[in-house]
Protein backbone atom coordinates (compact mmCIF):
# COMPACT_ATOMS: atom_id res chain seq x y z
CA UNK A 1 0.00 0.00 0.00
CA UNK A 2 2.74 2.42 0.47
CA UNK A 3 4.89 1.83 -2.27
CA UNK A 4 1.03 2.68 -4.33
CA UNK A 5 1.35 6.14 -2.31
CA UNK A 6 4.83 6.92 -3.07
CA UNK A 7 3.94 5.92 -6.67
CA UNK A 8 0.87 8.35 -6.77
CA UNK A 9 2.91 11.26 -5.66
CA UNK A 10 5.96 9.87 -8.21
CA UNK A 11 2.98 10.56 -10.86
CA UNK A 12 1.69 13.19 -9.28
CA UNK A 13 5.42 15.27 -9.97
CA UNK A 14 5.49 13.88 -13.04
CA UNK A 15 2.58 15.77 -14.08
CA UNK A 16 3.42 18.92 -12.06
CA UNK A 17 6.71 18.74 -13.92
CA UNK A 18 5.01 18.82 -17.74
CA UNK A 19 2.56 21.25 -16.33
CA UNK A 20 5.47 23.79 -15.33
CA UNK A 21 7.23 22.74 -18.94
CA UNK A 22 4.11 23.39 -20.65
CA UNK A 23 3.93 26.76 -18.89
CA UNK A 24 7.82 27.71 -19.93
CA UNK A 25 6.82 27.23 -22.79
CA UNK A 26 3.62 29.37 -23.28
CA UNK A 27 5.90 31.72 -21.96
CA UNK A 28 8.44 31.34 -24.65
CA UNK A 29 5.88 31.95 -26.76
CA UNK A 30 4.50 35.55 -25.36
CA UNK A 31 7.81 36.92 -25.18
CA UNK A 32 10.12 35.24 -27.62
CA UNK A 33 12.34 34.64 -24.56
CA UNK A 34 13.36 31.65 -23.27
CA UNK A 35 13.00 31.97 -19.29
CA UNK A 36 12.33 28.62 -16.89
CA UNK A 37 10.82 28.65 -13.71
CA UNK A 38 14.04 28.34 -11.01
CA UNK A 39 13.12 25.62 -8.81
CA UNK A 40 14.17 28.17 -5.87
CA UNK A 41 11.58 30.47 -7.16
CA UNK A 42 9.03 28.40 -6.96
CA UNK A 43 10.05 27.43 -3.36
CA UNK A 44 10.10 30.73 -2.20
CA UNK A 45 6.97 31.86 -3.72
CA UNK A 46 5.34 28.87 -2.19
CA UNK A 47 6.20 29.44 0.92
CA UNK A 48 8.99 31.98 1.57
CA UNK A 49 10.19 31.05 5.57
CA UNK A 50 10.43 27.27 5.16
CA UNK A 51 13.27 27.69 2.52
CA UNK A 52 15.24 30.05 4.89
CA UNK A 53 14.19 27.17 7.96
CA UNK A 54 15.56 24.74 5.36
CA UNK A 55 18.69 26.80 4.72
CA UNK A 56 19.28 27.32 8.42
CA UNK A 57 18.79 23.75 9.17
CA UNK A 58 21.58 22.35 6.23
CA UNK A 59 24.11 24.83 6.96
CA UNK A 60 23.94 23.46 10.21
CA UNK A 61 24.65 20.25 9.45
CA UNK A 62 27.35 20.52 6.81
CA UNK A 63 27.64 24.42 4.79
CA UNK A 64 29.51 22.72 1.72
CA UNK A 65 26.26 20.89 1.46
CA UNK A 66 24.02 24.35 0.77
CA UNK A 67 26.61 25.38 -1.40
CA UNK A 68 27.63 22.33 -3.40
CA UNK A 69 24.52 20.46 -3.59
CA UNK A 70 21.47 22.11 -2.71
CA UNK A 71 22.06 25.58 -4.52
CA UNK A 72 22.57 23.76 -7.41
CA UNK A 73 19.53 21.92 -7.41
CA UNK A 74 17.58 24.99 -6.47
CA UNK A 75 18.79 26.80 -9.67
CA UNK A 76 17.79 24.19 -11.89
CA UNK A 77 14.01 24.89 -13.83
CA UNK A 78 11.00 23.23 -11.82
CA UNK A 79 9.94 20.92 -14.46
CA UNK A 80 13.43 19.08 -14.44
CA UNK A 81 13.50 19.00 -10.84
CA UNK A 82 9.69 17.56 -10.56
CA UNK A 83 10.01 15.14 -13.14
CA UNK A 84 13.67 14.06 -12.05
CA UNK A 85 11.94 13.24 -8.47
CA UNK A 86 8.80 11.66 -9.84
CA UNK A 87 10.93 9.40 -12.30
CA UNK A 88 12.66 8.70 -9.10
CA UNK A 89 9.61 7.49 -7.22
CA UNK A 90 7.93 5.69 -9.79
CA UNK A 91 11.12 3.25 -10.42
CA UNK A 92 12.01 3.18 -6.97
CA UNK A 93 8.84 1.93 -5.93
CA UNK A 94 7.61 -0.13 -9.25
CA UNK A 95 5.82 -3.44 -8.56
CA UNK A 96 8.28 -6.73 -8.25
CA UNK A 97 7.98 -9.01 -11.46
CA UNK A 98 6.26 -11.98 -11.29
CA UNK A 99 8.32 -14.89 -10.70
CA UNK A 100 7.46 -16.90 -14.26
CA UNK A 101 7.15 -20.87 -14.48
CA UNK A 102 7.72 -21.55 -11.12
CA UNK A 103 6.93 -20.36 -7.36
CA UNK A 104 9.41 -20.17 -4.99
CA UNK A 105 7.80 -20.43 -0.73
Amino acid sequence: MIRGFFRLVGLLLLAGGFIFMVYDGARYVADNTLRFTRFGEFWNDVHQSSQHAFRVWVEGLSPWLWNNVVRVILDQPVFAVMAVLGILLMLLFRPKKPLIGYSRD
